[in-house]
């Protein structure tokens, strides 16, 4: 395209004063170069815009035609800017976000229906998959940050913590071990039947960087790629697994599945920002993760203030 904003403002300027001289002054440039300007946009609409009426330039037919085109053009660019600028725009913006399974299912749409409703002009696109899925499309530049609840180790990503949440060993009411009153033993876990994410997935990599230690080989047929298939599998009886309390906090209330006492210590995992250690970070993806932040903290710890401080270098 060989047209430009530029040469469009200095053509709106000449319209309305009507001189090279003072549209220079209206748009910065010198005289010279508002003439240079002028020259280039009529050379490549291969038409004159204005007659010379002595040092006077006066519209033509074609300037005249030109005009409403070329205010929109401009107006509307100015419009881009001052959104740009702002971060916050009323013409919108669009985030394109990728979260890990239960971070995506569990976590995400409350803050993204928070977010919306403190800034309706948003669009917010959430892509679901396992962390290494989520991990990828972020060094791809696919996504513009991820949230992840599993370590990632791709050197290109800036690895931001987040928040966290607790793992817990969980059966169906009528499995063996759910039956046992006293504390189920490492060596009855050993022996038994587990349900696994499959690999690449973030719960499957800390289930096993938690149980590890404990339990260097976990007994197990059945792999599967998602929590919510794991779970409804241990919920059936097919063995025992190891998921996020949230996953399975409506399973325990229907009372479909039931916590498993062990003498493992608490087992917790962290989840985690990521975004390409060259990803410009814009003004409206500054302010969506701040939200997320800040927001998952006045839920989970009301008087932390961790996360707002690790913002402020944005």
């Amino acid at each position: 395209m060989r047209l430009s904003i530029r040469q469009l403002e200095v053509f709106l300027a000449v319209a309305g004063t009507s001189k090279t001289s003072a549209a220079g002054e209206a748009v910065s440039l010198s005289q010279s170069a508002a003439s240079a300007a002028l020259n280039e946009l009529e050379r490549a609409l291969d038409t004159r815009l204005f007659d010379r009426v002595g040092k006077r330039l006066v519209l033509n037919d074609s300037g005249r035609a030109l005009l409403p085109k070329a205010r929109s053009v401009v107006d509307g660019a100015a419009a881009i800017e001052r959104g740009a600028r702002s971060g916050l725009g009323d013409t919108g913006f669009e985030l394109v976000i990728g979260a890990s399974t239960t971070v995506g299912d569990r976590v995400m749409p409350p803050l993204v229906a928070s977010f919306l409703r403190v800034r309706p002009h948003a669009r917010v696109q959430l892509h679901i998959g396992n962390t290494r899925e989520i991990a990828e499309a972020v060094a791809a530049f696919g996504l513009d940050a991820g949230f992840i609840e599993g370590p990632a180790h791709d050197p290109r990503l800036t690895v931001v913590p987040w928040t966290g949440d607790e793992l817990v060993v969980v059966a169906a009411p009528y499995h063996p071990l759910a039956r046992r009153r006293a504390r189920v033993s490492i060596t009855e876990l050993g022996e038994a039947e587990w349900l696994l994410r499959e690999p690449g997935s973030g719960t499957r990599e800390a289930v096993e960087h938690v149980l590890m230690p404990h339990l260097p080989h976990l007994r197990s047929r059945v792999q599967m790629g998602s929590a919510e298939a794991i779970k409804l599998a241990a919920a059936e009886g097919l063995g025992v697994a190891c998921l996020s309390q949230r996953a399975i906090a409506d399973f325990v209330a229907a009372r479909r599945l039931v916590v498993l006492r062990t003498t493992l210590p608490v087992l917790r995992r962290a989840f985690s920002l990521v975004y390409h250690e060259q990803k410009l970070v814009s003004k409206n993806l500054q302010t969506f993760i701040t939200h997320c932040m800040t927001a998952t903290d006045a839920v989970e710890n009301p008087r932390s203030t961790t996360h707002d401080q690790r913002w402020t270098r944005w």
